[in-house]
């Protein structure tokens, strides 16, 4: 399970595994008091994309397409937090204002399709539509 959550809410036992997945540390927060397990700055979209989303240069949906290309192109940065959502509760810790429209959202989104991708199904594939004859 992955969950988001603000750097400035309190941590609590139901977070699980707490990442935080900013590149800037949160203002005002310090580093003792954020309750996580490990900060991945390089997960976090790049300073560019960053501060045009911030600045109102982009807009969410293109903030959130750039964002994806970004990590689909850094895998390294991010492959392990695929193992840390299959194994319990994962939670992305982020700064932004906004609980909708941020990059933990996104990145929560993303890491949830590819824990989708590497999930064994449950039973086999039937192809007896593609046999109509039997």
């Amino acid at each position: 399970m992955i969950r988001c959550k603000r750097a400035y809410e309190t941590a609590t036992a139901e977070d699980g595994v707490r990442v935080l997945v900013d590149r800037l540390w949160p203002r005002n927060c310090p580093k003792g008091a954020l309750a996580i397990t490990e900060w991945l700055p390089q997960v976090g979209p790049s300073h560019p994309l960053r501060k045009a989303f911030k600045a109102g240069a982009v807009s969410f949906e293109q903030f959130r397409e750039a964002y994806r290309k970004e990590l689909a192109a850094r895998p390294e940065h991010w492959w392990k937090l695929v193992d840390l959502a299959r194994d319990g509760t994962l939670t992305l810790v982020y700064a932004a204002k906004s609980t909708d429209e941020n990059n933990a959202v996104v990145l929560a989104q993303w890491l949830e399709d590819e824990v989708e991708k590497r999930t064994e199904s449950s039973s086999p594939v039937c192809y007896l539509d593609e046999f109509p004859e039997l």
